[in-house]
């Protein structure tokens, strides 16, 4: 990968213009990087939708930013990611709250989840949760985003890298060999495949309004493997928290920060911290292994994922 076109700091969000006018739909915003992606584009004057699980928490966190931001313009809407017919009834009160996206940022997530749990469309919770949740949402939001010629911005991890590397289509939730961090991986990497395969789809379709980008957050230090993630990898992740080789959450908001408003963005390029293993460090474009580009597998999961949904896409 070339040198950073932002230079040796990297992106930061002093690039952001005044956001007046404009409306972000985020998922998972009550901690971690959601919270610190809320808390900027409401300073740049934003309005921000803010979908989350749980109703009490997204109010005290609403509290919070009002507080320290008393134009801070919010909607709440409840989602959860793991239930269908949640994600249709929040994106129908999306679409009736507000008249444009500019851009759509699927940041909630679970992780690490000790034991294989399914949802209650019988998927693997992570798979149902990061990947067919969000499949369902965007689905759904992509006429007003297409309207609002905004943007889709999937927030990833390194760990689409740490699985099998391919999607598990014979045994796609895990009856057998389930361990927390393939089922995580697949997710993330299912993910970040269908956000490719949109672009190709799109590009066919000959529609360029909407930009679609895949980003992640590095080693950020979220709440995400606290409330979801096995004992074992509680005790790591927070021995790895006092090391160099995390970042603060506010950071690790800033690639999808990039992807949401920064102009002339490489669509085909995989956003993050540049620095030691992509964990840490300037954030901007860098290298992305070739399995999650594979072109036969995202197809496969498309095609996969609108039969398992029953959602179509109006491109």
């Amino acid at each position: 990968m070339s040198a950073n076109k932002f230079g040796k700091e990297g992106w930061t969000p002093n690039r952001i213009k005044d956001l007046s006018g404009k409306t972000f739909v985020i998922t998972g915003t009550t901690s971690g990087t959601g919270f610190e992606a809320a808390r900027i584009l409401l300073s740049k004057g934003a309005r921000v939708g803010m979908l989350n699980r749980n109703p009490q928490k997204a109010k005290e966190i609403t509290q919070i930013l009002q507080q320290e931001n008393s134009k801070a313009d919010i909607i709440n809407i409840q989602i959860d990611l793991g239930v269908q017919a949640s994600v249709k009834q929040a994106a129908a009160e999306v679409l009736q709250s507000i008249d444009r996206i500019d851009a759509l940022m699927c940041n909630g997530a679970i992780a690490q989840v000790p034991t294989r749990k399914l949802t209650k469309e019988g998927w693997e919770s992570q798979m149902g949760v990061n990947y067919f949740g969000h499949f369902t949402l965007q689905a759904l939001l992509y006429p007003l985003i297409e309207k609002s010629q905004g943007r889709i911005v999937t927030v990833g991890s390194l760990g689409y890298d740490m699985g099998l590397k391919t999607i598990k289509f014979d045994d796609l939730n895990w009856n057998e060999g389930y361990t927390p961090n393939n089922a995580y991986s697949q997710s993330k990497l299912a993910q970040i495949m269908s956000a490719y395969e949109l672009q190709r789809r799109l590009a066919l379709a000959g529609k360029t309004a909407v930009k679609v980008y895949a980003c992640h957050p590095g080693s950020s230090r979220t709440s995400l493997i606290k409330t979801s993630g096995s004992l074992l990898m509680r005790i790591t992740f927070g021995l790895m928290k006092l090391s160099p080789l995390t970042q603060p959450a506010e950071k690790g908001a800033y690639p999808e920060l990039m992807c949401a408003t920064e102009e002339d963005l490489d669509q085909t390029a995989f956003y993050g911290p540049t620095g030691r293993s992509n964990w840490v460090g300037p954030v901007g474009a860098h290298h992305i292994e070739s399995h999650a580009k594979d072109e036969a597998v995202a197809q496969r999961l498309w095609d996969l994922s609108v039969a398992e949904t029953g959602v179509t896409w109006n491109i």
